[in-house]
C-alpha cells in the first residue's frame, strides 16, 4: 500500500517530515574561448561521493572557518515553501567536486506550483574556482522534467542529479534519455536514448533518481513510464514499465525491466498485497489497532491491489566493488510490497530480498501496549496484542518505499548493504535494512526515512553514520482519535552505529529556543566523513557541524549560514581539497578555512 492512503492524508504527514520541517544543450555562458580546462579526476562524482554511496572522502576536511560561497541555484525557494505550508519539499543533487571544479544543478524558468512544476528548467552549471572565487563557466539546460505531482509525490519534487565519470559529465534528459556533456564548454557530445526502436511513449517516461557511475565508467539509473488518463492521478493507474538502464563509456546502452529483476514479486494484478486496518473503512472507529476481533490471532489486516514491480522515485543505484548492482523495489500500488535487489554486471538478476514482515520491534517494544486500566492511552497497542507486531497490520513490521524519500542502498566495506525505508508504529521514522551480499536478513535499525547513511572505515572494521531524528507525528494512526496523538518534537541526533547496527554515540542537537524546546532536525539525506573519520551535517538551526571520533559528544567546529525554518533535507560534499560543500534554503555554501 502507499504509506498514506484515504485518511492517512499524505500530504499532512509528509509535510512534517518534509524537511527539517525543450531540447538540452543550452549553452548560456557561450563561446569556448578563454574557459578554463576542466579536470577529469572526479572526487564527489556522484550521490554518495562513490559507487558504494559511502560519503567518505581520502582527504582531511578544512576548518568550519569561514564561508568562501554562497551560490543560489533555486531561485524558486520562497514560492516552494509557501505552496507547501512553509515547507521546502524538493530534493536537491549533491554537489559534484573534481579538481578545481564544481558542478550543480541550476533551476530556472518559470515556477506555477506543485501541480505544474515542469515549467521549471533544470540544468547543471559548471563553477571553477579562480582567484579565491568560484566562478561559473557554463550552464548546460536540459529537457528533463520531473513526474508530474500527485498522490503518491503529494508536493515532494523529484531530483534531477548529474554524475561525473569518463571525462563528461551525465545529465539527466527527457524520455528516458540522458546528455552526455563536454566539460570544457557545456555542450552535448552525445544525446544517449536507451529505448531507440522500444515500444515507450517519451512524454509519458521519466528519468526517475540520480545517475550513478561504477569505477569502470558505466552508468546507471532508473526509468519509469507512467499511465496517464484524463483527470486522474499517475498514481492510481498502474506504470506501463520501469528499469533499470546500462550506459557503456561508449555509449553503448542496455535495459531490464524490474519485472525480470524481481520474479518472485505478486503480479501486477494480483490482490494479495499486504494492506492495513485503514483498509477496514471505518474512519479509524476500531481503534485502538489490533482491533479487538483479531487480538489473540493471526488474523491480519485486508489485502489489496499490488501493481507492477517499479523503483522508488528519486533512488540511486548502488555499485559494489565486484560489479553488483544495487537497487529497490515496490509494487507500484503498495510500498509494503518491497524488496532489496541485487543485479550482475550484465543486468541478469541476481536476488531480490523481500522487506516485507521483517521487523519484531512493534506493540510491547516501540509502541506501548495499552494497560486494562487505560484501554484508549494514546499511541498504544490495544490490550492483549502480540509482542511485536505492526499494529496498523497485526503481522511482523514491514520497510515500506514511498516516492517522497531519497534513500538509496550503500555498499559497508564488508560487503553487506544497508537501505533505508519508512515505517508508521515509530513515528515515521523508518527503518534501516541490513542484509549481507547473499541477500540474508542480517537485521534493522529503527531509523530510515529519507536517509542514505555515511561510512567510516577504520582498522578492520566501519562504523555508519545517520541522521536520527524524533518526528512530532502521531505513532501508528492518522484520525481524529484519542489513540492519534502527536508526539512532541524530538529529540535529533546524529547516530553512529558500529557494523553491526550497535549504537557507538549519538549527538543531540541542543539548539534551544521557545519554539525548539528540544532543539532542531538535522537537515540532511545524507552526511559527509572524512579521512579522519570526522563528521559533516547541517542542521535546521542554520549551522553546519564538523564531529570528531575522539570527542563526539563536542563538535569539532560549527559556522552558521542560514537560519532557514522548512529548510529540505540535502545532501554535503567534500572538494579534492578539503573544502565542504552544504545547501541551505537553495543555496550553495562552501565553507572552509
Amino acid at each position: 500500500m502507499r504509506i498514506i492512503t484515504g485518511i492517512l492524508a499524505e500530504a499532512l504527514i509528509f509535510a512534517m517530515l518534509a524537511s527539517c520541517g525543450g531540447s538540452g544543450g543550452m549553452n548560456s555562458i557561450g563561446g569556448t574561448g578563454g574557459k578554463p580546462q576542466p579536470s577529469n579526476t572526479p572526487f564527489w562524482g556522484q550521490w554518495g561521493a562513490n559507487p558504494q554511496h559511502t560519503g567518505m572522502v581520502g582527504v582531511t576536511g578544512q576548518n568550519l572557518t569561514a564561508q568562501a560561497a554562497n551560490i543560489v541555484y533555486d531561485p524558486f525557494v520562497s514560492q516552494e515553501q509557501a505552496a507547501n505550508g512553509g515547507e521546502l519539499v524538493v530534493h536537491y543533487q549533491a554537489p559534484i567536486t573534481d579538481g578545481n571544479d564544481v558542478y550543480m544543478v541550476a533551476k530556472s524558468g518559470t515556477y506555477s506550483g506543485p501541480s505544474s512544476w515542469n515549467t521549471q528548467i533544470w540544468g547543471e552549471n559548471r563553477y571553477t574556482w579562480e582567484n579565491g572565487s568560484l566562478t561559473q563557466i557554463w550552464n548546460f539546460q536540459s529537457d528533463w522534467k520531473p513526474e508530474p505531482n500527485g498522490a503518491d509525490l503529494s508536493g515532494w519534487e523529484p531530483v534531477f542529479h548529474a554524475a561525473d565519470a569518463n571525462g563528461f559529465i551525465y545529465v539527466p534528459g527527457a524520455g528516458g534519455t540522458i546528455w552526455k556533456v563536454n566539460k570544457t564548454d557545456g555542450t552535448s557530445a552525445s544525446h544517449i536514448n536507451p529505448f531507440s526502436g522500444m515500444n515507450v511513449t517519451p512524454a509519458d517516461t521519466y528519468v526517475s533518481g540520480p545517475l550513478s557511475a561504477d569505477s569502470q565508467g558505466n552508468i546507471y539509473f532508473n526509468v519509469i513510464e507512467l499511465a496517464f488518463q484524463p483527470a486522474a492521478d499517475w498514481a492510481l493507474n498502474d506504470v506501463q514499465g520501469a528499469w533499470l538502464v546500462k550506459v557503456s563509456p561508449s555509449d553503448t546502452t542496455s535495459v531490464v525491466s524490474y519485472s525480470m529483476l524481481v520474479p518472485a514479486a505478486p503480479l501486477a494484478t494480483s490482490t494479495t498485497c499486504p494492506g492495513t486496518f485503514d483498509n477496514l473503512g471505518d474512519n479509524g472507529a476500531s481503534l485502538p489497532w489490533p482491533p479487538a476481533n483479531v487480538v489473540g490471532t493471526n488474523q491480519v489486516a485486508p489485502t489489496e491491489a499490488c501493481g507492477s514491480q517499479r523503483p522508488g522515485i528519486n533512488l540511486a543505484p548502488a555499485i559494489a566493488p565486484d560489479g553488483t548492482i544495487y537497487t529497490a523495489s515496490m509494487s507500484h500500488f503498495d510500498g509494503m510490497s518491497a524488496y532489496l535487489v541485487a543485479v550482475n554486471s550484465n543486468l541478469t538478476p541476481k536476488w531480490a530480498a523481500s522487506l516485507q514482515s521483517r521487523l519484531s520491534d512493534g506493540c510491547g517494544v516501540l509502541v506501548a501496549i495499552a494497560p486494562v486500566n487505560n484501554p484508549n492511552q494514546p499511541n498504544s497497542c490495544r490490550n492483549g496484542a502480540t509482542q511485536g507486531v505492526d499494529p496498523r497490520t497485526n503481522a511482523a513490521g514491514s520497510g515500506e518505499i514511498v516516492d517522497q524519500a531519497s534513500s538509496s542502498p550503500t555498499v559497508l566495506p564488508d560487503g553487506t548493504v544497508v537501505f533505508g525505508t519508512i515505517t508508521s508504529y515509530n513515528a515515521l521514522r523508518g527503518h534501516l535494512f541490513h542484509f549481507d551480499a547473499n541477500g540474508n536478513y542480517l537485521g534493522a535499525y529503527d531509523f530510515g526515512w529519507d536517509t542514505t547513511p555515511a561510512v567510516y572505515a577504520h582498522g578492520a572494521t566501519f562504523s555508519i553514520v545517520l541522521k536520527d531524528n524524533h518526528y512530532d507525528a502521531q505513532q501508528y494512526c492518522f484520525y481524529n482519535n484519542v489513540i492519534c496523538q502527536a508526539l512532541p518534537p524530538g529529540p535529533y541526533y546524529i547516530t553512529q552505529l558500529d557494523a553491526n547496527l550497535n549504537v557507538e554515540w549519538k549527538f543531540q542537537n541542543a539548539t534551544i529556543d521557545a519554539n525548539h524546546p528540544n532543539g532542531y532536525e538535522w537537515c540532511i539525506n545524507m552526511p559527509a566523513v572524512d579521512m579522519n573519520g570526522n563528521v559533516y551535517v547541517n542542521s535546521e538551526d542554520g549551522n553546519i557541524y564538523e564531529f570528531s571520533q575522539a570527542n563526539p559528544a563536542i563538535p569539532l567546529g560549527n559556522l552558521f549560514l542560514n537560519l532557514a525554518i522548512g529548510a529540505a533535507y540535502t545532501p554535503l560534499s567534500i572538494g579534492a581539497d578539503g573544502k565542504l560543500y552544504t545547501q541551505n534554503d537553495g543555496h550553495l555554501f562552501v565553507v572552509g578555512n
